[in-house]
């Protein structure tokens, strides 16, 4: 499996021997699930980046939608209007910016000013979006969603959801490949909570290591104040900081090389104790 992920500027260490990654969550959305719009002016979103880099963040992840069950899409020119000024006064910050995005043209614009990975709840399905992304260098996140936002969350069912998931994921990946894009830009996600329950979410989770194997691509795990860890734990979003670094240690335990959490400094620090005794 590869050992680097080409993000860009960047050449991130994805090696099963070097510490796991930590990518920051940047919602600069008014509807996000956990931190309730906190962050969608571009000064409190400037001071949360600055306060990531200084926790030690490896990837900074901006999204200008919000995923959540049941959240509406926004107009192109809505994310366009938060999304860049965000990435216009980072991209020298000295870490790789990442565009949480499902959509070509914001892909396109993004990669311009300078983006270096493109992380897609969608798998780069939207025609067009493949070919917009081909002759860039900038990292691809491939992910599995069942559904979308709108009704993702309503009866998600899979017979196997391992098989069904990781089928689909592979599927991706030679899709891309046969647009002339490099394997060693490429990360993939299992999408926990996205058109999974509970009992999916934890099977992916325990199968972390097969899959990444199966699919020969790092594995990026995001669960980070999800659903599921509110269930496991009966607590509020912001109350899940417990539970999503468990979740963070258990996914890199499984073999995970990417998480993306909202608590960047607690997950930092735990990952270096893991990976110090591990």
């Amino acid at each position: 499996m590869q050992t680097h992920l080409q993000c860009g500027r960047y050449r991130l260490s994805v090696d099963a021997a070097a510490r796991p990654l930590v990518m920051g969550i940047l919602n600069i959305t008014p509807d996000s699930f956990s931190d309730g719009g906190k962050y969608h002016m571009l000064d409190t979103a400037l001071s949360h980046a600055e306060e990531m880099i200084a926790a030690g963040v490896d990837i900074i992840d901006i999204g200008g939608e919000s995923s959540r069950p049941g959240s509406l899409a926004v107009s192109l020119k809505d994310e366009l209007d938060r999304v860049m000024p965000l990435v216009y006064a980072l991209r020298d910050c000295g870490k790789p910016l990442s565009i949480d995005t499902y959509k070509p043209e914001v892909m396109r614009e993004t990669i311009a000013a300078g983006a270096d990975m493109i992380n897609d709840i969608n798998g780069f399905r939207a025609p067009g979006a493949l070919q917009v992304v081909a002759d860039a260098d900038c990292a691809l996140c491939v992910m599995h969603m069942q559904n979308d936002p709108q009704s993702m969350q309503l009866q998600p069912e899979y017979d196997d959801v391992v098989a069904e998931v990781g089928e689909f994921l592979r599927e991706r990946i030679g899709q891309m490949e046969q647009a002339g894009i490099a394997r060693e830009r490429i990360c993939i996600d299992p999408g926990l909570g996205f058109g999974k329950t509970l009992a999916h979410n934890i099977a992916l989770l325990k199968n972390t290591r097969q899959m990444q194997a199966f699919l020969q691509a790092p594995m990026l795990i995001g669960l980070s104040r999800k659903t599921m860890i509110g269930a496991l734990t009966d607590r509020p979003i912001e109350q899940r900081l417990a539970g999503s670094l468990a979740g963070a240690l258990a996914a890199v335990a499984h073999g995970a090389r990417i998480v993306r959490v909202h608590d960047v400094a607690e997950t930092v620090d735990a990952l270096r104790v893991w990976h110090a005794v591990s």
